[in-house]
């Protein structure tokens, strides 16, 4: 049974959570974006250092004294009764120890209808999961490098069934003040399963992310690249509504080329005013969109749209991806600046 629960909870995540890589491994929701801002600009940005402390949450090397006491919580609705959300919070104890952040991710897959093996109803049930996690980061003294890790904690449960897990993120970041550019990469989600749902100990989503950013010197730009899944070469898939026919009723599948294979680690992304009270952002996920896609029709899967607003000590964020004529996503947040009376 927990097979099929499972089933049920991650195949909406497969479509929602930017087409994930998935069916390998548990506790997917770790891959979910954490907040507005990363949403409208592909879901995976690494290469991020300013006030942002959500960024914490994908790439622990942006840990940085400009977040200090800034609280942040975000949401977003997904099909059905699916929620979740994150919230981030940031605190520079001293100049020596830095600061240190924190952070929360969780769903609600909401209310299932139960039935047993041979279709009579039984008592519904619930699954959620979520993960505490703690980050800090260092400068390496005398160069613009930075390091960072994340510790999580993550407990599930699904059903009658429960599992908890602990996991690292490890995150690089190298900043380029002449320039303007910013080198990233990120290794997520390394770790265990510490107690199995029935015995049987599954793989993390385990992912290495490269990145690359710059903000332009005469336009208000900061542009992004990033190229997820680089553990995995192969990710793309044959689509079965793509095969070709033949007259004799023979079906050959859909060739996945190198390049539309190398595409699909590919996230682009820009934002309008970046270091301004208002900013403007766009991204577009290869494959997501390639994923998505009907055919003979124009759906715009994987482009992704959004903003920010600074009104005083608040900064609110609003991000809109698109999916597919079915399902889209919206996702609100709001960040607080203790700091700022």
């Amino acid at each position: 049974m927990i097979k099929n629960i499972y089933l049920c909870c991650f195949l909406g995540l497969q479509t929602l959570a930017s087409a994930q890589v998935g069916g390998q491994s548990v506790y997917q929701f770790l891959n979910l974006v954490p907040s507005p801002r990363q949403a409208a600009l592909g879901g995976k940005i690494i290469t991020i250092y300013d006030q942002d402390v959500n960024q914490a949450l994908f790439n622990p090397a942006s840990i940085n004294q400009e977040m200090d006491n800034r609280l942040s919580t975000n949401y977003a609705s997904y099909f059905g009764d699916v929620r979740y959300g994150t919230a981030a919070y940031a605190h520079t104890y001293d100049r020596h120890l830095q600061t240190f952040q924190a952070g929360v991710q969780y769903i609600n897959y909401g209310t299932f209808e139960g039935y047993d093996e041979v279709g009579n109803p039984t008592t519904s049930f619930t699954g959620s999961e979520i993960a505490l996690s703690m980050g800090y980061a260092i400068t390496i003294p005398k160069t613009n490098w930075h390091v960072g890790m994340n510790a999580k904690f993550i407990s599930s449960t699904l059903e009658s069934y429960s599992s908890f897990g602990g996991a690292i993120d490890l995150g690089a970041l190298y900043i380029d003040d002449v320039r303007q550019l910013n080198f990233a990469v990120v290794l997520r989600n390394l770790g265990t399963q510490f107690t199995s749902y029935s015995g049987n100990k599954e793989s993390l989503p385990t992912e290495l992310m490269i990145g690359v950013s710059q903000q332009l010197e005469n336009v208000p730009i900061r542009w992004h690249i990033t190229l997820e899944n680089m553990q995995q070469w192969n990710v793309a898939f044959s689509n079965p509504a793509r095969a070709q026919n033949s007259i004799d009723g023979n079906s050959t599948p859909e060739k996945v080329s190198i390049f539309n294979n190398a595409l699909r680690h590919l996230i682009l992304g820009a934002e309008l005013f970046p270091k301004k009270g208002f900013n403007l952002r766009v991204s577009y996920n290869f494959r997501r969109g390639e994923e998505l896609r009907l055919l003979e029709q124009r759906n715009f899967s994987g482009i992704s749209l959004g903003f920010g607003l600074k009104m005083r000590k608040y900064k609110f964020d609003y991000s809109y991806s698109r999916y597919t004529l079915a399902s889209n996503t919206s996702m609100l947040g709001l960040t607080i600046n203790f700091n700022d009376h």
